[in-house]
């Protein structure tokens, strides 16, 4: 029971030094919008935003940095959004270990509470990361399946005489109901060209960011298009060929594995009631057979 509180006591310590600091700063920074006559409401996109300038964000960011990576490739790009994940993160592991405490001095069981506490924090700590990995997952495959739908419309508007450019805008502008997620990327990198980045740069940018296949290859294509300036029908119209034969694949190795799936279900459920209907008379007749001479 002694570790037991002396671990609840050095973590709620933790828990308030991180939030004593995170506060002063705060209130640094409150002070020095009041001198210069800037208002400072409270707004939690704000909040959120100080927490991310913070040291204690920036410690959460350099804890794990393949985090920061995945909340980039998930569309989270904003100081808002990373920080609520980082809050998340940090605090849940906190919480778990401050509810284990509370469960083992109720009970007032005492095998191992230090190890259990420390498993409670480490499940806290992990089970945000795997959220995260599942929907960046998810978010690969839906961008994956969006460039085969977004192919056709390129070369549509390549054929009217539009420039790469024109026709992303297009794409941002237009297709935000069919290609949610490329819509929003697009969007995104637009909005970084305007700001006086290079299309080709960005396209290269967004792609090595996204780590999707089927966005490298197209976005490969359509970076050496705003270079060349031709030759876009040939490949555009080979890549989707590509990504159809990837697709039929895909479906038919899903298919041939569901069949392995199905005949094991069928032998599980429908041998045994087979078994019934054609050797049930059988048996029914032997053992009647063995009533009577008995």
């Amino acid at each position: 029971m002694n570790s037991l509180f002396l671990s609840s006591v050095l973590q709620l310590l933790l828990v308030v030094l991180l939030l004593l600091l995170f506060f002063e700063e705060r209130r640094i920074r409150r002070a020095i919008n009041r001198r210069l006559g800037k208002p400072h409401p409270v707004d939690k996109n704000k909040l959120l935003s100080e927490f991310a300038q913070s040291r204690m964000g920036k410690k959460g960011f350099q804890l794990d940095g393949e985090v920061r990576m995945l909340l980039n490739q998930l569309g989270w790009r904003k100081r808002t959004q990373q920080s609520l994940f980082i809050t998340i993160q940090l605090g849940l592991p906190v919480l778990l270990a401050l509810l284990g405490v509370l469960y083992g001095s109720l009970t007032g069981s005492d095998n191992n509470p230090l190890l259990t506490v420390l498993a409670l924090a480490g499940i806290g700590y992990l089970v945000p990361k795997r959220w995260l990995v599942s929907k960046v997952a998810k978010r690969k495959q839906r961008l994956a399946e969006e460039v085969e739908m977004m192919l056709p419309l390129l070369r549509i508007l390549f054929e009217v005489g539009m420039t790469v450019e024109q026709a992303l805008r297009v794409l941002s502008a237009e297709s935000a109901r069919i290609l949610p997620e490329l819509s929003t990327e697009i969007r995104q990198m637009l909005q970084r060209v305007d700001a006086g980045m290079s299309l080709q740069e960005e396209l290269s940018r967004t792609s090595e960011l996204l780590e999707v296949d089927e966005v490298n290859d197209c976005f490969t294509v359509l970076e050496q298009l705003s270079r060349q300036g031709s030759g876009a029908m040939a490949s555009l119209h080979a890549m989707k060929e590509l990504l159809t034969e990837r697709r039929v694949t895909a479906l038919q190795e899903k298919v041939s594995r569901m069949s392995a799936k199905m005949s094991v279900v069928m032998v599980a459920f429908l041998f045994p009631a087979l078994m019934i209907v054609l050797a049930g008379p059988g048996f029914m007749a032997i053992v009647r057979a063995f009533g009577e001479m008995g």
